[in-house]
């Protein structure tokens, strides 16, 4: 018997493995693998680690941690029963720190009665969604939005048919066209349904109208959906919140949306619609509106401003012409008109939308009073942006807006500071950059924003005095270049410890630089350039710092390069040109390998520049000019073999630089100094003129394949001009004047099609100059002083024949040749069109050397990168509007 007994033992175990490895039927599974709700839980609980990274949003806090064995698992944070606490029916772990990978065979799979799940903002570390939530089938409502899930929606949420409200918004999954139509033409119960940053880039438009008609909130922010919305589309007979924005939708603006009886929230921003609002509609009380950054035109129509429930009216970035209607409710708390075509004043009802706060009319043609009567009730106003508009100062007009954080004036024309700053004691944000503010700031500006305010940009403007004392204790970035601010950069300055950007060049400040800027960790630009600063570079740039740019160029600094230096390990700019710095080249930056832009010219600099220390100098060094200083022996070969980023295209943003600050540099461009505000990433650039140079030009400069700039002239280099340059397909201009070169010019360099200035003058060339393509355009000057060359567009013949000039070109070809070169004569015009700086400064290389092609490529370049930074920026919801 006890045999027969252990036998009976030995066979059920033996059944339990094999369980464990076979798939059994479901009942017989079910019955051998069933558990209570509390141990179910407590599994799933266990199954993860808790990470305050995990969530993130707040108030996030672990609430699994306090779930304690010997209490029941009703009383627990988060887990709902129902009254004979025999069921869990809800569970709720919204932020609750959960990382880890969610199991297809998780325990929270036995608890079949659940009505409500929420495991929102947790990180499940790219885990698919179990097809087993299909078996939920008590369950109204799910939301697995921001956490962490990735691939498909699976079609087993179609089983769901009591589903109310489903959210998987911000995972990045994909639902593909048979899946949306099986999942969302079955759950007809449903009324929220939100799947923001979801792919459903093969959802046709008109399949949306098979969602169900007991909607009322849909959702598909960035969802990658495209097409035109048809009238009849979405004719949605309870929808109260409809979000489209951040997709591809294109064609006019469907009047039906504002037809729907019940819609509240209207979101269309973000898109590519066209066409005018409706001129009319009947019975909408909406409480937002939102068609920003569309391609909407004409006028305002009255009905946007006769809504009694209106809070929200975002309709920037469009092209709406004429004037801003008056207000009849005073509902409103935000409105957002700025960057249309709009005119006239702003309308006086404005002065009674109390709940206002936040206010933004930037770059319209507004004409605009900052006088009491307009801006003295808004005592709730938070932001106010009057920008790019024509602004003037009542100066009589005192008044206090006590809740105002951000306000931008820049470019709007005024020409002193505005009274009621004087009482803004909250202040974070000032900007009153491009105006024409002269005299000496005001000292109450110190008290502005006191222990608040972390932005202030008073650039370009007539400041005279010595710099300002602010309050910086809380300040971030500072903005005070193109004045006239005189003395020294106050010790005060050594109070912001939070400094981050500090931009005061173009002033004439004086005294030295204080050393209390360079023993920051916070500091990223460091931004000095154009002033009268002298003394030596502060010694102690301390490990772990953060400084990314240091521009120090045209001042009077003397002395040696720090060797501090070296710990500046996210270094992207240093540009120390014309000062009297002096010493040896300092090899030692080799080993920064962010470093883009190296600029030491003009200045004292000497010696020989020998082998690097590092093993990978300079790896993504693009820009290096150490012209006019006294160097001298052979050219660095050996650094030319490691400069990569000129040798491969790694480009992810258009300009060097961040969101707050781009980096600007004054740069020789085919023999002529620019100043360019912006840097692109594009330019990569030699320049070793106005040395001592010695030697042969070496072979490897021709793997610099990306090289647009090359200045190896007055130095004393000798021998052959290398092939090999031929191989610098991106090579704009060449400058190779006053050195001792010899031989012929390399016929390789014809094949040169983007290069527009040639200068080969005095050296000692022979032989015929190469013809075709670029060359057929140079004029004598690129080649005075060779004796020894013939051929056009030199007089001297070759071998007894006369130097021959080439046919002109056909119409044809003029018309072909522009089209290669990518700019006509008519580039002045794009100042028009692409703003003034770069218009500006299009026409101005136009006219004063010609046409570079690396223009045409950051043109293109700036629109793929626009394109994908649009998209990218949409994931911030915070931001969006």
């Amino acid at each position: 018997m006890g045999r027969s007994t252990w036998k009976y033992q030995v066979f059920f175990l033996f059944c339990l493995i094999l369980h464990s490895q076979l798939p059994f039927p479901s009942s017989l599974s079910s019955s051998l693998s069933s558990m209570p709700p509390c141990s179910a839980l407590l599994h799933f609980s266990k199954s993860f680690s808790l990470d305050k990274s995990a969530s993130a949003y707040d108030p996030s806090y672990p609430k699994t941690a306090s779930w304690q064995e010997d209490k029941h698992c009703c009383t627990w944070d988060g887990v709902e029963c129902d009254k004979n606490k025999s069921h869990v029916v809800g569970l709720d772990l919204t932020s609750s720190w959960l990382m880890g990978h969610f199991h297809s065979n998780s325990t929270l799979f036995f608890l079949p009665n659940l009505r409500r799940l929420n495991l929102a903002d947790n990180d499940f570390n790219g885990s698919l969604i179990p097809s087993k939530f299909g078996n939920f089938k008590s369950l109204t409502h799910l939301n697995l939005s921001n956490s962490v899930f990735s691939g498909q929606i699976p079609f087993e949420i179609s089983q769901l048919s009591s589903l109310v409200s489903l959210d998987l918004s911000e995972n990045g999954l994909l639902i593909k066209a048979p899946v949306w139509k099986r999942v969302f033409g079955n759950l007809t119960q449903l009324r929220e349904l939100i799947l923001d940053y979801t792919n459903m880039s093969s959802i046709r438009p008109n399949s949306l109208m098979n969602l169900s008609s007991s909607l009322t909130t849909l959702s598909l922010c960035e969802c990658d959906l495209r097409g035109k919305l048809e009238n009849n589309i979405l004719c949605l007979p309870s929808i109260q919140t409809l979000d489209l924005s951040y997709n591809s939708f294109n064609g006019l603006l469907p009047s039906s949306l504002f037809n729907l009886p019940n819609l509240s929230t209207l979101d269309l921003g973000y898109n590519q619609l066209v066409g005018p609002l409706p001129s009319h509609v009947s019975g909408l009380n909406l409480s937002v509106l939102s068609s920003s950054s569309n391609f909407l035109n004409g006028t305002l129509p009255s009905w946007l401003f006769s809504m009694p429930s209106l809070e929200t009216l975002y309709l920037y970035s469009n092209q709406f012409v004429d004037e801003i209607g008056e207000f009849k409710y005073n509902s409103l708390k935000n409105l957002d008109l700025g960057y249309n075509k709009l005119h006239g004043s702003i309308p006086r009802s404005v002065s009674r939308l109390v709940n206002l706060t936040s206010l933004s009319l930037s770059s319209n043609n507004l004409s605009i009073m900052l006088g009491s009567e307009m801006f003295s009730k808004l005592k709730n106003l938070e932001t106010l942006d009057l920008s790019n508009n024509l602004v003037s100062i009542n100066d009589n007009a005192i008044y206090a807006l006590p809740n105002l954080q951000y306000l931008d004036l820049a470019y709007s024309n005024i020409s002193e500071f505005p009274i009621f700053l004087r009482l803004t004691t909250n202040l974070r944000y000032l900007s009153l950059s491009n105006n024409q503010i002269y005299g000496q700031v005001p000292r109450w500006l110190g008290d502005v924003g006191m222990n608040s305010l972390y932005y202030v940009d008073l650039h370009d403007n007539l400041l005279q005095g010595p710099f300002p004392s602010l309050d910086f204790s809380s300040l971030h970035f500072i903005f005070f270049s193109k004045n006239n601010l005189t003395g020294e950069i106050p010790s005060l300055i050594c109070d912001a410890i939070h400094l981050e950007v500090l931009d005061l060049s173009h002033n004439n400040l004086s005294d030295m630089i204080p050393k209390c800027l360079v023993n920051s960790t916070a500091l990223s630009v460091l931004a000095l350039q154009m002033n009268s600063l002298h003394g030596t570079i502060p010694t102690t740039f301390v490990k772990g710092n953060n400084i990314r740019s240091i521009n120090l160029y045209g001042n009077q600094l003397e002395g040696p390069l720090p060797q501090s230096l070296a710990n500046c390990t996210y270094l992207e700019v240093l540009d120390l040109g014309n000062n009297k710095i002096n010493g040896a080249f300092p090899y030692w930056l080799g080993s920064l390998q962010k470093l883009q832009v190296l600029v030491l010219r003009s200045n004292r600099f000497q010696g020989c520049i020998g082998n690097p220390m590092t093993k990978f100098p300079f790896p993504n060094l693009r820009i290096i000019d150490i012209s006019n200083n006294q160097f001298n022996g052979s050219l660095p070969i050996t650094y030319f073999e490691y400069l990569k980023a000129m040798m491969n295209v790694d480009v992810s943003e258009l300009y060097m630089g961040d969101n707050y600050y781009q980096d600007s540099l004054n740069i020789m461009i085919n023999g002529h100094y620019i100043e360019l505000e912006k840097v692109q990433n594009i330019f990569t650039i030699i320049d070793f003129s106005n040395n001592s140079f010695s030697g042969e030009m070496p072979k490897t400069i021709g793997r610099l394949k990306l090289l647009i700039g090359l200045n190896f002239s007055y130095n004393n280099l000798i021998g052959y001009i290398p092939s090999s340059i031929g191989n610098l397909d991106e090579l704009e201009w060449l400058d190779l004047s006053f050195n001792k070169l010899s031989g012929e010019i390399p016929s390789q360099l014809a094949d040169l099609t983007t290069l527009e200035v040639l200068k080969l003058s005095h050296n000692q060339l022979t032989g015929h100059i190469p013809s075709g393509n670029q060359f057929n355009t140079f004029n004598n000057d690129s080649y005075t002083e060779n004796l020894g060359l013939c051929g056009f567009p030199l007089s001297r013949t070759c071998d007894n024949h006369e130097a021959k000039q080439p046919p002109p070109p056909t119409l044809q070809q003029d018309e072909n040749l522009e089209h290669e070169n990518g700019f006509g004569w008519q580039a002045v015009s794009i100042g028009y069109a692409c703003g003034t700086i770069f218009g500006t400064f299009v026409g101005y290389l136009m006219f004063k050397i010609g046409k570079p092609k690396c223009l045409v490529r950051m043109v293109k370049l700036e629109q793929h990168i626009m394109l994908r930074r649009l998209k990218k920026n949409g994931h911030k919801r915070g931001g969006r509007r």
